[in-house]
This record gives structure tokens, C-alpha cells and sequence, in this order.
């Protein structure tokens, strides 16, 4: 028995069923798709701890207000930008 607070249940097809589809374009594939288990390899996240000296946290924040983002989207972007500098 459903329950009211089900969600409906997503058709079946088969991956060439769902190729063909995609790649005639005439029909949204959106219905086919489960994205509450979605994942994007290689993206996951991982926690850390770091230390820092008190100077360098208060330029992190005065970055972080100047940007309005939070101070871990600072040194997260931060990080990103050198990493893709050095193409590591």
C-alpha cells in the first residue's frame, strides 16, 4: 500500500532505451533519473582540521567580508586557484 507521502516511483528503461532518448532530444529524460542517488566521482568532500596563526585568519575573514562568503569558501577557493595554477 502507498503511503500519501510517497513519492512516486521513477519508470524502468533500459540504458540504450534511455540513450536513444537523449539523443533524439524529443523527450525529457528527467523523469528517468534518480538524483537522490546522484554522486559526482571524484568531488566528495573531506573534513580537516587546520591551525593557523591569528593574523592569518583575521586577513581570511577581512577577505571573506570584503567577498560576503564565509572564510572556508576563502581559503577553499584559495586552494582550488593555486592547485589549478599548478596543475596538481
Amino acid at each position: 500500500m502507498n503511503n500519501k507521502n510517497d513519492k512516486p516511483e521513477k519508470p524502468l528503461i533500459s540504458a540504450e532505451d534511455l540513450d536513444r532518448i537523449f539523443d533524439e532530444g524529443e523527450e525529457d529524460i528527467l523523469e528517468y533519473l534518480d538524483f537522490s542517488k546522484a554522486r559526482r566521482p571524484g568531488l566528495e568532500e573531506n573534513d580537516i582540521n587546520i591551525t593557523l596563526p591569528e593574523w592569518m585568519m583575521n586577513r581570511i575573514d577581512a577577505e571573506a567580508k570584503r567577498l560576503g562568503i564565509s572564510s572556508q569558501l576563502v581559503i577553499r577557493n584559495w586552494l582550488a586557484e593555486k592547485l589549478d595554477k599548478q596543475n596538481i
